[in-house]
């Protein structure tokens, strides 16, 4: 991953396709950053776009003819960040995973030194009330350098280049005084040593360390977030077209070479290239990406259709609305960063607490150095006093106050069926104060339910079920899992855009669409009763019958969403399907706030607008289409089921076919946020009584070093009352309201 990474290659790309390129950059830790980068490019002639990607780690940067790319590296290194042209090779490399595994040797490397440092500080400690001659002390002293000095430099790379960032910024952050404070330690210890003195303190500078460290890779632990939504977009991305020409020739074309108006071919099992209308052609589509409803939508002329749809059936002539950039595709991409990057913008509590942090810090220990030195003290006692009070006010404490109680309350969230996937979801969780839900794989189950007659003879359901296995159309494939025995039917025969048939016994068996079954008017009646369902058909000789297929609620659904309102929440569902089965699922669950028929932008303006009125609201759900919606809303849940775009752009995960977890993220997160506050409420009373002792010169660097240590201990020992906080789901409970959702579930028109 060199510096220089083919960066000909992309500024010969961007003279063939446009002015505008993508650099990966390293250590954009905050919003300071995020700001310091699009600053300092704003200047640059010809500018027109620069925006960073926090989630991705990313610098979009489009411009007009004139620019040169080596101005744009030029200026975000000098704010001491490394950046390369970004790579689709690029995305493989897990850069949260990479600087975790950095963290966790930098913590090994301390704690190694630590321990083997307190045995010879024992020994001097032990020496110094009883025999041990200056010799041994000095030549114990000396081999705790160099056994310190290195291991500090490895392992203090962390806060030492953060705090060489903040500094070039000229700006403070918190690594600034833990990086002085280390330092001084090290080198008063070494000054120390060569006056012969009693004391030195490499042992507090490395236990210093150690504990910093363990705090910054929990944090950084929870910060780690998959960066796989770009490649799940690329996945349903159609790289070529088959293009219909004037003379009616079929020429395989790319995609983006396509103008608006052109007709292309789409296969059955292709999926679009282009936006654009059906002119020819029958068949069935998947567009769960615009509506989210899994089920397929049966299309003809004149209906549209979006980027990334699988067509089932029939072959379809389309005409070109749009191709390349400017697709529905490119519109979720797009509402999807613009969302990530607004809630990059939120201010996490320890933040928030350590803002005026280093500037006090600095302050106390100036003053004490001044106070001491007025007082007739030498340079020497005023120095000491002063690395006391960093020490002492090194923010250990703070430190482990908020990522402390986000492992041990991401342990309670992992027993209740949640897997965090951002370091601040728990601080979000516990702000909420309404649920939006999505239908279609949220509130019901993401696989398709089948019901039949009840006078369906069961032998019937069973060869129909049998027969469905030679299919690989969705509602086939749903029908097929009530099948006793999985050997397809022998010698089955598919007929596109219709259906499967065989002969079963001596008769023809047919199973697919009402028409090609003949029961066209048994399936307009089931419309009226069902609007929810879709419907297929089986005749096998005179025995006949139509299975409706549609999701089914969640078990728990109805009591899980009844817990919700006693916390106060209110309730709101969007969907993208249509409005008779949104309607139908709302009424089960007692809910009076519902949309339908919802686009990826509208839910997105749904969310802005309560926002923008203050409200902090939860999003729940499961499909492409909401993933603009999940990074915009305040906090967002998906299941596990959930499409990888969704599952990339949520804050948590929740595993099982129950939604318990939803009601207990808030439990425990709430629970968490009130232990956050009273570690940070410590960690300022601490500091207002041990400050003034190490001011006061009471307080040597090893006093100053065991208060600090003792501090975070009591810090972890707090925290460690978040794994109180899962309530996890009863046996009972579950069945009952398995059984309550049964009931609902029987009862939808």
């Amino acid at each position: 991953m060199t510096e220089a990474l083919d960066l000909s290659a992309f500024v010969q790309r961007l003279e063939e396709g446009g002015c505008r390129i993508e650099f990966a950059v390293e250590g954009v830790k905050d919003a300071a950053a995020i700001h310091a980068i699009e600053h300092a490019l704003r200047p640059l002639p010809g500018l027109t776009r620069a925006r960073v990607n926090f989630s991705e780690q990313r610098l979009l940067v489009e411009w007009t003819d004139g620019l040169e790319p080596a101005l744009i590296v030029e200026r975000v290194r000098a704010l001491g960040h490394r950046i390369y042209p970004f790579s689709p090779r690029l995305r493989e490399e897990d850069f949260e995973a990479a600087q975790a595994r950095w963290l966790l040797r930098c913590l090994a490397v301390a704690a190694f030194a630590a321990m083997n440092i307190m045995l010879l500080s024992i020994s001097v400690w032990a020496g110094n009330v009883s025999d041990i001659t200056p010799e041994t002390r000095d030549f114990f002293h000396w081999v705790s350098a160099l056994v310190v000095l290195p291991a500090a430099a490895f392992a203090g790379q962390p806060f030492f280049r953060s705090a060489i960032r903040a500094l070039s910024r000229r700006s403070l952050n918190m690594d600034v005084p833990i990086s002085l404070g280390v330092l001084l330690a090290l080198a008063i210890s070494v000054f120390e040593t060569l006056r012969h003195a009693e004391h030195a303190y490499f042992d507090s500078a490395i236990m210093l360390l150690v504990f910093l460290l363990a705090g910054r890779y929990l944090d950084q632990a929870m910060r780690r977030k998959t960066r796989s939504y770009a490649a799940n977009l690329s996945a349903l991305r159609a790289p070529t077209a088959s293009r219909i020409d004037a003379d009616g020739t079929v020429a395989l074309v790319p995609a983006a070479a396509l103008r608006p108006g052109e007709i292309v071919l789409l296969r059955p099992g292709e999926r679009a290239p282009v936006d654009g209308i059906i002119v020819e052609g029958r068949s069935e589509i998947d567009q769960s990406l615009v509506t989210g409803e899994t089920a397929p939508v049966a299309v003809g002329a004149g209906h549209e259709v979006y980027a990334g749809s699988l067509n089932f059936g029939g072959a379809l002539s389309i005409r070109v609305k749009t191709a390349g950039a400017g697709t529905f595709l490119d519109e979720i991409e797009r509402l999807l960063d613009g969302a990530i990057q607004q809630k990059s913008a939120y201010v996490r509590l320890a933040d928030r607490a350590a803002r005026l942090y280093a500037p006090v810090v600095h302050s106390m220990a100036a003053l004490t150095v001044i106070f001491w030195l007025v007082a007739g003290a030498s340079v020497h006692d005023a120095i000491i006093a002063a690395i006391a009070v960093l020490i002492i006010t090194c923010p250990c404490a703070l430190a482990l106050a908020v990522p402390a109680v986000q492992v041990v309350a991401a342990g309670a969230l992992f027993r209740a069926k949640i897997i965090l996937s951002a370091g601040d979801a728990i601080e979000r969780f516990a702000d909420v104060d309404m649920v939006v839900f999505d239908k279609t794989g949220t509130l019901t189950l993401p696989e398709l339910g089948v019901e039949a007659d009840d006078d369906a003879p069961s032998g019937l359901v069973e060869r129909a079920a049998r027969l469905a296995l030679a299919s690989h159309h969705p509602l086939a494939v749903a029908l097929a899992r009530l099948s006793r025995e999985q050997t397809p039917v022998a010698d089955a025969q598919e007929l596109l855009g219709s259906g499967v048939r065989a002969m079963i016994d001596g008769a023809e068996a047919r199973l697919g669409s009402p028409g090609f079954c003949g029961l066209e008017a048994e399936a307009a009646r089931l419309r009226e009763t069902h609007p929810g369902a879709s419907l297929i058909a089986f005749r096998h000789g005179g025995q006949a019958t139509i299975f409706r297929i549609r999701q089914k609620l969640r078990a728990d659904a109805a009591s899980v969403v009844a817990a919700l309102r006693r916390r106060g929440l209110e309730i709101v569902i969007l969907s993208g399907d249509a409005a008779p089965a949104v309607r139908s699922c709302a009424q089960a669950l007692g809910v009076a706030d519902w949309r339908a028929d919802m686009r990826p932008g509208e839910k997105l303006a749904f969310l802005a607008e309560l926002k923008k009125n203050g409200r902090k609201p939860l999003m729940v759900g499961d499909g492409m289409n909401d993933a603009p919606a999940l990074a915009a809303a305040h906090a967002s849940l998906s299941p596990i089921t959930a499409s990888g775009l969704a599952q990339a752009a949520a804050d948590a995960l929740f595993l099982g076919d129950l939604l318990a977890p939803v009601d207990a993220a808030l439990d425990i997160s709430r629970r968490a946020k009130s232990l956050m506050r009273q570690n940070l409420a410590f960690a300022v009373i601490y500091n207002m009584v041990a400050v003034p002792l190490a001011v006061a010169g009471l307080a040597t660097p090893l006093i100053a070093a065991a208060a600090m240590s003792g501090s975070s201990i009591v810090v972890t020992l707090n925290s460690l009352r978040a794994r109180g906080a899962a309530r996890p789901v009863s046996p009972g409970a579950a069945s009952a309201a398995a059984r309550g959702a049964s009931r609902l579930n029987e009862a939808r028109p």
